[in-house]
């Protein structure tokens, strides 16, 4: 099945293409961590942690401290599925993740990414 497959992705495979797509647009790599420091609660000692782990995604989510309560503020397309319509709480966290870099490298303010409630 497709989204196990994703599950099984290497983070430390897929966080430097965010990293990219970030600095295609300007954006830094700071404010890619911090993106991902605000949406799973790693901080960044522990991100780079995990990163050198290898780790799945399914890892990087099912590990991580604390989801973001606000996280399910994140609404919007990704591959042309709402985020706040995904039923896999695994995809849906996958899926704010690529949300929240695709509105930084469109050129949202952080401020604004990261919300607020």
């Amino acid at each position: 099945m497709e989204k196990e497959r994703v599950f099984k992705y290497s983070f430390a495979t897929v966080y430097p293409l965010y990293i990219q797509k970030a600095e295609r647009k300007n954006r830094t790599k700071e404010e890619v961590d911090e993106i991902i420091c605000w949406l799973t609660g790693y901080d960044i000692v522990q991100l780079e942690e995990q990163i050198d782990r290898d780790i799945t995604l399914e890892t990087f989510f099912n590990e991580a401290p604390q989801i973001n309560p606000n996280s399910s503020l994140i609404k919007g397309t990704v591959c042309g599925i709402r985020v706040e319509d995904i039923q896999d709480p695994l995809m849906q966290k996958i899926r704010y993740l690529d949300k929240l870099v695709d509105e930084l490298a469109k050129g949202k303010e952080t401020s604004k990414i990261l919300r607020k409630g």
